[in-house]
């Protein structure tokens, strides 16, 4: 398969995104300025981008022809990660609150994080879910009757009603349940459907509405309005809200389109090679900064330049350091091979 020099870019918007939008969490227990609420906008994309390139290149690589093997061993690589990093997780929440004098149980807690995903590595299983739903899309040539195109305008409606529903829901399910429900992220698979279908112009001619939604007026006019019902304080931040669908979508397609074929600098692919360590682990040195009281005991510039590189760093070096053995890269993430 040729190399698809987008996905480099968007890959690592993505990682630097999710990086930045809970260090802007950690930020916020000690500034709480509307400029914050401004800069998690360009932030809220890093999950959806995650997993949108997950199917893409699925897609891309191997079309309906999917090698034995290749599902389960996607799988594996995503929800080993997920169950080693969730008891780690759940274990240093429970002792925090032990600490505390909030003992909710060490069961009780590795509950909440590893049976109901009630943790950021809910997108693992978001990832897995996506890939076994690809498989069957195959598998049953569901394309006859579940077109990308149509589909991608049906789902979004769906995604946007189900995040709908549960912002004006005030009965929510344990953990992040409703979080990695497939209903909510259905755009993504049809979009990345829709893109690979179109990626070539010599397979099939590239439908006007492609080219139209890829203008840059549109991407800017679209921010410019979440700007504006940002100010009065009318929006939540997060991946999961209504308003993130469009915004997604005008965005992916105006990135796919103007770096296409643009060569990703070799900064760029060193930041895909330790991407899904960054992932996995920030927020555990995260977490470590703050043991030491830093958002106190610092300036906020200093708190932030300390929670960037220790956060950025820890990462890449547990990354590089866990996948020079054996098991390291199925327990603790791999790390990508890029050339």
């Amino acid at each position: 398969m040729q190399r698809i020099e987008e996905i480099y870019w968007l890959r690592a918007y993505g990682c630097l995104a999710v990086f930045f939008f809970h260090l802007l969490d950690h930020l916020e227990r000690h500034v709480d300025t509307w400029a914050l609420n401004l800069a998690r906008i360009p932030t809220v994309l890093g999950t959806p981008i995650f997993i949108f390139i997950s199917i893409f290149l699925f897609s891309a690589r191997y079309g309906c022809n999917i090698p034995k093997g290749f599902l389960g061993n996607r799988i594996k690589y995503v929800m080993v990660p997920y169950l080693v990093y969730g008891l780690a997780y759940s274990i240093a929440e429970f002792l925090r609150l032990y600490s505390l004098d909030e003992d909710n149980g060490l069961w009780a807690t590795m509950k909440e994080y590893m049976v109901f995903a009630g943790w950021h590595g809910y997108f693992l299983i978001i990832a897995a879910q996506f890939y076994l739903i690809y498989w069957l899309y195959c598998r049953f040539d569901m394309a006859r009757y579940l077109a990308a195109t149509p589909c991608l305008v049906v789902g979004s409606l769906i995604s946007m009603g189900w995040w709908g529903y549960w912002q004006w829901n005030s009965h929510l399910p344990p953990g992040y349940l409703h979080w990695v429900a497939p209903l909510g992220w259905l755009y993504l698979f049809f979009l990345a459907l829709v893109l690979v279908q179109y990626y070539n112009d010599t397979a099939s001619p590239r439908p006007q509405w492609v080219d139209y939604l890829a203008k840059s007026y549109w991407l800017i006019a679209t921010t410019g309005l979440i700007i504006l019902l940002s100010l009065p304080g009318w929006l939540e931040y997060s991946s999961k809200e209504i308003w993130v669908v469009p915004l997604f979508l005008i965005f992916t397609v105006w990135m796919m389109k103007h770096l296409k074929g643009r060569q990703a600098p070799p900064l760029i692919k060193r930041l895909n090679e330790v991407s899904f360590g960054i992932y996995l682990t920030h927020p555990m040195f995260f977490n470590l900064v703050d043991i030491f009281n830093a958002g106190e005991r610092l300036s906020t510039t200093l708190y932030i330049l300390t929670l960037t590189g220790i956060g950025l760093a820890g990462s890449i070096g547990w990354n590089i350091l866990v996948n020079r053995w054996r098991w390291g890269g199925l327990l603790f993430g791999k790390r990508m091979q890029i050339k």
